[in-house]
């Protein structure tokens, strides 16, 4: 309940008691509900939320996505070439009548970014970049279903990794899990990165800077960003439900730096050569919870947000 000297539920930025405190009294005294916003909102938060309409899109589209990534997970193992599973992906997505949403994006020329081991993301797929015993690669998806956009990704294993390595990945996980509980209907946007930064830091790992989350809807990239790492603009915006963004922790070994190939213009490595591995889903803010809108199959059937190598992240 408010009390008398909290900010006033009107935003108007004054103590209760020097606000609306004596009306909502009077109102009571006459037995007549109050109705006290929840939630300060913003003329410009506002314009974050989505339609039941588009809240209904966006489960679509994250439907397919995770529909998409449970489909190419036996594939993603030694021996198939980054540009093998680029076919096998855009196929299944246009035979089933939607759009690769990576292929054309500014210019990219594929319809998913493979990134593997220093790679931190936006890998380019290839014919000439073979998986093999080792390994670890990210598999990032974006899918536009009846106009609008789901995206996630995981980072597989591929074979036996050195114990360092699955460390790596597991922190991650966990980062991506974390960020998700933290996203919350009142919380600031920062409670994510609050959430994500000082747990990957315990864990001898750092948080990429330069790469974020983001709104998503009928844009691939909307409105905001939402950071893994403190950053002060996302203290300005509250949380409130009917947003819809993407939480997705680029996670490294060694520093948090990055650099970008010139030959591509696409391809984002860990400045030292250090390992680094990335999760992503979709999210929609709700009254309760946040729920996840491009979980897989699998993971509905499972009961469980992620599951990494046996390991389960309810």
């Amino acid at each position: 309940m408010i009390q008398r000297n909290d900010p006033c539920w009107c935003g108007s930025g004054k103590k209760y008691k020097k606000c609306h405190l004596f009306e909502d009294e009077k109102h009571q005294s006459m037995t007549e509900p109050v109705a006290q916003p929840v939630l300060r909102r913003s003329r410009k938060e506002r314009k974050y939320v989505k339609s039941a309409r588009e809240i209904n899109g966006m489960e679509r589209a994250g439907a397919f996505n995770g529909e998409l990534l449970d489909y190419i997970r036996p594939f993603v193992k030694a021996g198939i070439s980054t540009g093998e599973i680029d076919s096998l992906v855009h196929d299944y997505t246009v035979e089933h009548g939607h759009i690769p949403a990576c292929l054309g994006y500014r210019g990219y020329p594929k319809s998913v970014c493979t990134s593997v081991n220093n790679i931190v993301c936006h890998g380019i797929p290839s014919s000439g970049v073979v998986l093999k015993e080792g390994d670890i690669v990210n598999v990032d998806l974006t899918t536009i279903v009846d106009g609008y956009y789901g995206d996630s990704s995981e980072t597989f294993f591929i074979g036996t990794v050195p114990e360092n390595v699955r460390h790596l990945v597991m922190v991650t996980a966990e980062a991506l899990i974390r960020g998700i509980d933290a996203a919350r209907a009142g919380a600031p946007l920062s409670a994510i990165a609050d959430a994500i930064e000082p747990f990957v830091n315990n864990q001898g790992c750092s948080v990429v800077h330069q790469y974020t989350g983001h709104g998503i809807g009928r844009k691939f990239h909307e409105h905001f960003s939402v950071y893994h790492h403190h950053d002060s603009d996302a203290d300005r915006i509250t949380l409130l439900p009917g947003m819809t963004f993407t939480i997705e922790p680029m996670i490294n070994t060694g520093g948090w730096e990055v650099i970008t190939d010139r030959d591509d213009g696409w391809t984002v490595r860990t400045a030292d050569g250090s390992l680094s591995a990335q999760f992503e889903h979709t999210i929609l803010i709700t009254e309760g919870p946040a729920k996840v809108l491009t979980l897989t199959p699998s993971q509905k059937a499972a009961g469980v947000r992620l599951s990494v190598d046996g390991v389960n992240f309810t």
